[in-house]
């Protein structure tokens, strides 16, 4: 009997893959993956047939920092209500269709520009492209996380993920090979056939706002304590301040609750534990993203190729990410997130020493090949667990704004500490490293379940302010 239970709860969590709330983040996934390469890797492929130099390729590249700093404008996607389209669609769906819209126009602009003719108009139109893309992202994740309870996160993560790394190969390997269909001339670069390129491109986001249109506002709660707390603070603003006018106060308090209390919140609700919280989302990744920088240099100083290197990753990394992300899910559904968070970053850990012994075989294909798969499949469902974790943190009343910053602090000490990973390389070669970058996941661990019990003592003392 408890076996056949067990199967039935197994099958129950596999069956969210089939809701309709998870379904559609498969296609805004789609859509907020899609512009990515176009602004960075793809862009500077065509700069570079184009004939830029690769410094200034380099410093285009910095258009990427959008992604980075977008937590800077995410109370305005929290709180300001746009012209017409929020009346109509609500303020999740507003944003998502202006960011959708704005992502396309400008797409359009970059394939109507030639780089070679006039390069900063190209450079203004790709930040423009940026910028609203980090914009859909910010609109996204706030609707991922209103649109579904705590338990569901890592399904629609894990769904989104798919959407967005299938829309980073179409944006990839499909612009370029649509480039090179379209090219017409003899001339290594033809102008005309990266405009086709783009312009299929733009017209590919019609998959996200479609799926606006017709998905559902989401339902945001937030608690009537927060409501009353705008209302005193209007008074103690009329008050302190008697002699201005009604929209000067209004828009005062405004600007307190969009862009100071959505900080405040977070240390005001989890005190103290807010420093074990944000240390674990500030190195959380740490373990993959130190080793992924030198994983392609490892590749080569082995002797894989181009071709051997592009088939393993595209292929085996690809389809086992994926099926890391669908496990992913389906464990924190039916185990809950902190353990599936532990599970990830164990995994995570566990396979940079596979990186390791690779290190000691030289070049061998199915070594290889098991290695990256293993690496891929941890990393899907360190993924999704971390989404989910992430969404549980946020409060309802700033979604936008609190995950906005909780997406840009969890890269920032990984990312600065991959900067040093060739000296530590070169004075300890590959296989030391990667045990180096297996052995600081050991402390990710340790705030995993300092985390786990601290959420389970304020759980057990009825602590539940996630809307407030």
């Amino acid at each position: 009997m408890s076996t056949e239970s067990g199967r039935s709860s197994w099958l129950s969590a596999w069956r969210i893959y089939t809701r309709a709330q998870t379904l559609r983040m498969f296609f805004l996934g789609f859509a907020s993956g899609l512009p990515l390469l176009l602004v960075l890797g793809t862009l500077s492929f065509w700069l570079r047939e184009a004939g830029v130099e690769l410094s200034t390729i380099g410093m285009v590249t910095w258009v990427g920092l959008a992604y980075g700093f977008k937590w800077a404008w995410a109370p305005l996607v929290d709180r300001l209500k746009l012209p017409i389209l929020t009346a109509y669609f609500g303020r999740r769906r507003a944003w998502l269709l202006f960011s959708q819209l704005s992502v396309t126009i400008c797409l359009v602009a970059m394939g109507l520009t030639d780089p070679q003719q006039n390069l900063m108009l190209m450079i203004v139109f790709t930040t423009l492209t940026a910028f609203f893309s980090a914009t859909q992202d910010i609109a996204l994740d706030a609707y991922r996380i209103e649109s579904a309870q705590l338990s569901e996160q890592a399904a629609l993560a894990a769904m989104y993920q798919t959407g967005y790394r299938l829309a980073m190969i179409w944006a990839g390997a499909g612009a370029l090979a649509l480039a090179a269909f379209f090219t017409s001339t003899d001339s290594q670069y033809d102008p005309l056939a990266w405009q086709w390129a783009y312009m299929v491109m733009a017209s590919s986001m019609v998959v996200g706002l479609v799926t606006v249109l017709l998905s559902p506002e989401p339902t945001r709660e937030v608690s009537r304590h927060t409501t009353d707390l705008t209302v005193t603070r209007l008074q103690h603003c009329k008050q302190a301040h008697p002699d201005w006018p009604e929209r000067k106060t209004r828009l005062a308090v405004w600007f307190y609750e969009a862009a100071c209390l959505p900080f405040i919140d977070f240390f005001t609700r989890y005190h103290w534990h807010a420093a074990v919280i944000l240390a674990l989302v500030a190195t959380y990744r740490i373990s993959d993203v130190v080793m992924g920088v030198m994983a392609n240099p490892f590749y080569q100083d082995l002797g894989f190729s181009k071709e051997e290197v592009a088939a393993v990753s595209k292929v085996f990394g690809v389809v086992m990410t994926l099926l890391g992300a669908f496990i992913g899910g389906m464990i924190s559904t039916r185990l809950g997130v902190m353990k599936t968070l532990f599970l990830g970053g164990l995994l995570s850990a566990i396979t940079n020493l596979l990186f390791s012994w690779l290190a000691t075989q030289g070049h061998h294909l199915p070594y290889l090949m098991i290695t990256v798969s293993a690496d891929n499949l941890a990393a899907g469902i360190a993924s999704v667990a971390f989404l989910a974790y992430l969404a549980g943190l946020t409060n309802t009343a700033y979604t936008a704004t609190q995950y906005a910053l909780f997406s840009s602090v969890m890269l920032l000490l990984p990312k600065f500490l991959a900067g040093f990973s060739g000296f530590v390389v070169e004075s300890i070669g590959y296989s030391l490293f990667f045990v180096s970058t297996a052995l600081i996941g050991v402390p990710v661990l340790v705030l995993v379940a300092w985390a786990a019990y601290l959420e389970h003592r304020r759980n057990i003392n009825g602590v539940d302010d996630s809307s407030d």
